[in-house]
Parts: structure tokens; C-alpha cells; sequence
């Protein structure tokens, strides 16, 4: 894998922009301004990061996402013109990384690209640190261990098994209860809570849930 963070814009003053940032780091930015570019680029060059705009000529976002992540994990983040998007795609689950909303600070943009590629360099190193047994519900680290209820299990099972990935309450909701119960995101969020209680009281206070404002839950390794 090179080195490069892929910029996928059709709007070539703000590519141009975010390319001049990216230059100012260790990164080798490259943009492509049409949909039909990026496939055949990405498996060519193998980028350590993806910034992809949903409205482009040729293929559009959300289908370059779907036909990535057919074969590659590259860490992607979705770039909206409108907040109320990033709910949609959310429901479409498809495997992206973060979201972040137009109008932005290039700044931003390159702390959320370091902090992905953190978290997944953190992830790839770390993934057996939790460890589930779902037949006795525990959930141990480091050699220790806690118990949890059934619901607690399911709620946590996605995250593990997909650690990073940004999770709606909803898709936590039908993970958690198999009769399509409909409960209250408050009772979602009270859930959390308990079970970040149980992590810490085996992590060393470590908080591996993350809450993404607006958006959901992730689970982070430190």
C-alpha cells in the first residue's frame, strides 16, 4: 500500500485546496475529478486513504463505495454537501469510514483522514484485544474478564466484529433484539452506557465507544 490519499472531487478549486494541505504532510495526495477514474486508479495504486464526494460525473459516491469495498478495505470518507445525508447513508451501510459535511476546514479534513488511519493502523494491531465468548456472554481483555446480559452482547458483538465502522442506533436496535422490537434511542444510549461501565471495569479505564455526534456509535482501540 503507497502512501497516497486519493481525492475524489469535482470540484477542482476545492481538490486543489485540500491538495495543498495534504502536501503539507507526510501523505502524497492525488485527485480524480470523474467517477469512471477512481476504480482502476485505486486497484493501480493501493491509496492508504480514500476522501470521496457523493455527487460526481460518471459513477456516483455512493456506488464507488459499494464497488470498493468488493475488494479493498482502504479507509474511506464520504464527503456531503447536506447533513441530513449522512443519515442515508448511514442506513445504506456501506462500509465507509467517516462523513463529513460541506462546508469544511481543510484542516479538519486532514485531522479526520490521520485520525481514520489511527484508528485502523490501531485496529489492525489490536484486533483480538476484546475477545466474546457469546456462549457464556463474556467479554474479556488482557486476561480480564466481565459477564454481560444477552442484550449487552448483541449491542457489542458489531462492534468488535467491525471496530471503526459507525453504527446507527437503528442497525444497533435490530442487532440487539430479534423480534424488531421498536425501543427509544434513549434506551440505546442507557445501554451504552452500562456497557462502557463493564469495558472500563476491565480496560483500566479505557473508553473503547466512541459516540459520533449526530450519527451513532464506533468502537475505538487505544
Amino acid at each position: 500500500m503507497s502512501d497516497s490519499i486519493l481525492i475524489v472531487e469535482d470540484e477542482i478549486k476545492l481538490a486543489n485546496l485540500l491538495m495543498d494541505y495534504f502536501k503539507l504532510t507526510k501523505y502524497q495526495p492525488h485527485q480524480i475529478h470523474h467517477g469512471d477514474e477512481v476504480i482502476e486508479w485505486v486497484k493501480a495504486h493501493q491509496p492508504k486513504a480514500i476522501l470521496l464526494d457523493i455527487m460526481l460525473p460518471g459513477k456516483d459516491g455512493i456506488e464507488l463505495c459499494k464497488e470498493i469495498r468488493q475488494f479493498s478495505n482502504v479507509p474511506i470518507l464520504m464527503i456531503t454537501a447536506r447533513v441530513d445525508e449522512i443519515d442515508r447513508l448511514l442506513g445504506l451501510a456501506l462500509g465507509a469510514d467517516d462523513y463529513i459535511c460541506k462546508p469544511f476546514s481543510p484542516r479538519e479534513v486532514v485531522a479526520r483522514v490521520k485520525a481514520v488511519l489511527r484508528r485502523t493502523q490501531s485496529t489492525e494491531n489490536t484486533s483480538t484485544s476484546l475477545l466474546l465468548n457469546e456462549q457464556q456472554l463474556l467479554v474479556s481483555y488482557r486476561e480480564q474478564e466481565v459477564s454481560l446480559t444477552s442484550v449487552e452482547f448483541q449491542l457489542l458483538k458489531p462492534l468488535v466484529t467491525q471496530p471503526g465502522r459507525i453504527f446507527t442506533r437503528e442497525q444497533l436496535m435490530d442487532n440487539m433484539y430479534s423480534d424488531q422490537r421498536i425501543v427509544s434511542h434513549r434506551t440505546i444510549d442507557s445501554h451504552i452506557k452500562k456497557l462502557r461501565k463493564k469495558l472500563t471495569s476491565i480496560s483500566q479505564d479505557e473508553d473503547f465507544i466512541q459516540s459520533v455526534y449526530g450519527a451513532g456509535y464506533r468502537l475505538l482501540f487505544k
